[in-house]
């Protein structure tokens, strides 16, 4: 997908969430309904697949972000409504999956960053989510925080190694009764760039 349009779509998004959120007065209670509602209609009648419809998935959440930074909401407690909201949607559609999971709690994790969030609440509230929704996408709440929290992990590598500890801190004891496991592809990458980086500050195991 096209950068220009991947904008147009978070705008766009943003706008409408902001637009429902005003309408129902009530951002905790109307922000799942609302991103939900945002997928769908973004999502519905296309042909997008693979990567244009993970783009459209990005930009839809990425505007949800956005929006509740506009509204004046904190990005982590509304992080969980989002990915709910995310996965419900997509699930109508018929294209949720794990591969959803951690593509929406990178996209917030990387969102929070960008609006100035607090990242460990976000990605606490992504796996929060997660396993809410673990059976409406017919996967096990383990393998839902699993999934979240790897996204989770791996936008906090692309933000800073600050970002990794204090994501890795919250999601070391079990959420919501679930053990949380996270795979670890990034750990390759976050090797080398401790490899890089001079001692002081170097990844603590």
């Amino acid at each position: 997908m096209a950068s220009k349009e991947t904008k147009n779509l978070v705008t766009e998004a943003k706008n409408h969430l902001v637009g429902m959120i005003h309408g129902m007065g009530d951002i905790t209670g109307a922000l799942a309904d609302a991103v939900s509602n945002t997928i769908v209609h973004t999502l519905k009648g296309t042909r997008a697949v693979g990567a244009e419809l993970l783009g459209l998935v990005v930009g839809t959440v990425t505007g949800a972000v956005h929006g509740v930074a506009e509204v004046g909401g904190e990005v982590g407690s509304a992080a969980r409504s989002i990915m709910v909201g995310t996965l419900h949607g997509t699930q109508m559609v018929g294209k949720a999956g794990v591969e959803t999971v951690t593509l929406t709690a990178a996209t917030l994790v990387r969102g929070a960053s960008e609006v100035g969030g607090n990242v460990a609440d976000t990605a606490k509230g992504a796996v929060e989510g997660a396993i809410a929704s673990a059976r409406d996408i017919g996967v096990s709440a383990e393998d839902a925080a699993s999934a979240a929290a790897t996204g989770a992990i791996q936008a906090a590598g692309e933000i800073s190694s600050t970002a990794v500890n204090q994501v890795r801190n919250v999601l070391t004891t079990s959420i919501s009764g679930v053990k949380v496991v996270v795979k670890e592809p990034f750990r390759s990458t976050m090797d080398a760039r401790d490899k890089d980086a001079p001692r002081g500050e170097q990844r603590q195991a």
